[in-house]
């Protein structure tokens, strides 16, 4: 059996705001599975990439809920904890005036992933491993996280870094920055969005970022923009290429960066995780295009034949 990418951290319940509202005036919610590890789990399941994750819930009718999609999506759920007397996370979404995905986390069961779960994820064997910044907000998810990312080190398995800074969970940027500095420094694929950037380092253009990523080694970089289009950095070379977004008729954000992160990784790991091509930037941004077009994070989430479909569609644009 080929190694499986491991994904860990957050695994929640999102309550999306229809379109148009916001927290302070939505009357109702639409209940979808979410967590930024988790979709891009389902993701790489999708374009047919095995796939493990690590993450804790809480033992109430959501945990149910989210274990039932892991196992049906095809996910080895050996590393999902469910934690008896604990309420499963939930996140609240909307867009704001952008159109960009805004979230509010109310981190509960997710926060309590610990050694043993990573233990049981087997990171050392794994093809990859892929965590964001939200379990490195509280402990012992902090904690297990940062093992993991070691044991990979040492293991020589790429760590691929999908910051997703949910800025509501920390309490100053410098702990947020303080926190992540250990990922950032064992990164092998660090991607992030202008968003993250803004609150890691104050760095609101492309190249703020690459001399911001300076210290540290990442094999690849790229930073997304939402509908302004993604970003691929040459931390060598100083090179920075945009790349225009693919027009469709987005519904919802959410999900999106996930996507697109799962389809690049897909991409980087059969290339021998060297800088990715033109064409590998293309198919990491029809799958972030295509999971804008349902509501919730997963429901659009493509697979490699719609991929591949979709970009036939598709006028060459250079970057």
């Amino acid at each position: 059996m080929t190694a499986p990418i491991v994904c860990l951290g957050e695994i929640l319940v999102d309550l999306i705001a229809p379109p148009g509202e916001t927290l302070a005036t939505a009357t109702s919610f639409a209940i979808r599975e979410g967590g930024a590890p988790l979709n891009a789990a389902v993701a790489f399941a999708r374009l047919g990439v095995p796939v493990r994750f690590a993450g804790a819930v809480g033992n109430d009718p959501f945990g149910s809920r989210l274990r039932a999609l892991v196992v049906r999506e095809g996910i080895d759920d050996r590393a999902l904890r469910t934690v008896t007397g604990e309420t499963t996370s939930i996140a609240y979404a909307w867009r704001d005036e952008r159109g960009d995905g805004r979230f509010h986390l109310v981190r509960l069961a997710d926060r309590l992933l610990d050694r043993d779960v990573v233990e049981r994820a087997e990171v050392g064997s794994a093809l990859a491993i892929l965590v964001g910044s939200v379990s490195l907000a509280a402990s012992p998810s902090r904690e297990a996280i940062l093992g993991a990312v070691d044991q990979a080190s040492r293991a020589n398995v790429p760590v691929v870094f999908d910051v997703n800074v949910r800025p509501t969970i920390w309490a100053t940027n410098e702990d947020l920055m303080r926190a992540c500095k250990p990922v950032l420094q064992a990164a092998t694929v660090l991607k992030l969005s202008l968003d993250d950037a803004v609150h890691l380092w104050g760095a609101t253009h492309a190249g703020d970022v690459l001399e911001c990523i300076q210290p540290y080694t990442p094999r690849v970089v790229v930073v997304t923009d939402g509908s302004r289009g993604v970003f691929r950095l040459n931390p060598v070379s100083g090179a920075i290429d945009h790349f225009p977004v693919f027009p469709v008729d987005a519904i919802d954000p959410t999900g999106a960066g996930d996507a697109f992160t799962a389809a690049l990784v897909t991409r980087l790991a059969a290339n021998g995780w060297n800088t990715p091509s033109d064409d590998d930037i293309r198919f990491a941004m029809a799958a972030g295009a295509l999971a804008t077009t349902r509501q919730g994070a997963m429901a659009a989430l493509p697979t490699h034949d719609d991929l591949q479909a979709f970009l036939k569609t598709q006028v060459h644009i250079e970057p």
